[in-house]
């Protein structure tokens, strides 16, 4: 089989099929993402996998009608990709697949490359003015140009979906967000979590060199992780619950895991949410015991999860992170917010905690009833892991369930 992988940011969700396939004999595995993409975020080559980058797209022009920019860009970056996939034909590659993240234009002339690859397209997210992320927090109000750009950003997701064979949403709930002509061919698997790799350690601890400070499960320690901090995440819930919380949890210490830049929504006009929450509360809490410590190293990552005595996970209706599932594989007991699609993971007292996103005191009386009973509430903690082991568990549902699509079209 000769397989085409796509991503703008390979190898995105891809990277264990990557290391799968390129392992298999008979496969002839190629991955395309952007060219300055690829050099950050894959250091080492994968094994029987060749690697090929594409240039950055051109920036938008300044004259596009705002409506149209979104589409602008998409089609710019599918006639970048369309000269990579012109170089592979070239070079005598023809994929039998190709899964794909379209989200944005890679796949738009690609059938008019190769019209006798399937394609597989991963169905992350589309578009709508009501019922998930749009207009959902009152205090991020979306204006009526808002809406216009929102419609049209669907435009190449509805070309891409046309063209695709065959779809994959993560969860139930992402798949409902498409058009329903579509969602009959639109399969959910979600990308998998290594619960081998993720594990609850007793033993594990986080170092703080600076401030002589080493934290354990024997401490009480709520942590938070977002990419980026950001309203999108719930960031600015959780800052507002930080005065009461440590008044309440005089032992407690916050470790906050994420970067300064916006991954979902508006950029501020000056500064990050960071500051602006910071200042909010300045002066209002101890900010002795509250660590904010960036993006860090993925084992060093584990380790925060694996102190955590409550692990705080508020959304949007929107993606569902990662970070949430891996932290319920780590046996970290999730306090969520009551919104889709975490909701369809967690079920409220039984493999962890759900909270209205909006509000500071559902979630501080959430913190305080889990810190105070960390071990009588073991049972959801084991609960968590249960869940994602016999659901989302990589190699013995995820993968297989992957493969067999891939190899099925």
């Amino acid at each position: 089989m000769r397989l085409l992988l796509i991503h703008q940011n390979l190898p995105g969700q891809y990277r264990h099929l990557l290391v799968h396939y390129g392992q298999q004999p008979g496969c002839q595995v190629v991955g395309l993402g952007e060219m300055k993409r690829l050099k950050e975020n894959i250091r080492k080559p994968i094994p029987g996998v060749k690697l090929v980058g594409y240039e950055t797209p051109p920036a938008t022009s300044a004259t596009t009608l705002p409506t149209l920019r979104t589409t602008e860009a998409a089609v710019q970056r599918g006639q970048v990709v369309l000269t990579a996939l012109l170089r592979l034909k070239k070079a005598g590659f023809y994929p039998d697949v190709v899964y794909a993240h379209p989200g944005w234009g890679e796949t738009l002339f690609l059938k008019d490359v190769f019209p006798r690859a399937k394609l597989v397209h991963f169905c992350e997210f589309y578009y709508h003015t009501t019922g998930q992320d749009f207009n959902f927090d009152p205090e991020f109000p979306n204006s009526a140009d808002d809406v216009l750009r929102l419609r049209v950003r669907n435009f190449h997701h509805l070309m891409a979906l046309e063209q695709a064979d065959i779809g994959i949403a993560p969860t139930t709930w992402q798949k409902t967000r498409f058009p329903l002509t579509y969602q009959p061919k639109i399969e959910v698997i979600h990308d998998g979590v290594d619960t081998q790799a993720v594990t609850p350690d007793p033993d594990a601890f986080v170092q703080f060199p600076k401030k002589q400070l080493r934290l354990t499960r024997k401490d009480e320690v709520i942590t938070f992780v977002s990419r980026n901090l950001e309203p999108y995440r719930g960031f600015h819930t959780f800052m507002r619950t930080l005065p009461e919380l440590l008044k309440a949890r005089p032992k407690a210490h916050v470790i906050i895991v994420g970067g300064n830049d916006v991954s979902y929504g508006r950029r501020l006009p000056k500064g990050t949410y960071r500051e602006k929450y910071l200042a909010e509360i300045e002066g209002c809490y101890d900010a002795s015991r509250v660590h904010f410590v960036g993006k860090l190293p993925y084992k060093t990552f584990l380790h925060v999860l694996q102190v955590s005595t409550a692990h705080i996970y508020l959304t949007y209706p929107f993606v569902l992170s990662w970070s949430m599932m891996e932290a319920m594989a780590a046996g970290c007991l999730v306090i969520g917010s009551k919104t889709p699609p975490v909701q369809e993971v967690i079920e409220d007292g039984k493999n962890g905690f759900l909270v209205d996103f909006f509000s500071s005191d559902e979630l501080i009386n959430a913190i305080h009833r889990v810190c105070e009973a960390p071990d009588r509430l073991q049972a959801i903690r084991d609960e968590a892991r249960r869940t994602i082991i016999e659901r989302y568990d990589l190699r013995m549902v995820c993968l297989p369930r992957q493969k067999e699509i891939i190899e099925a079209v």
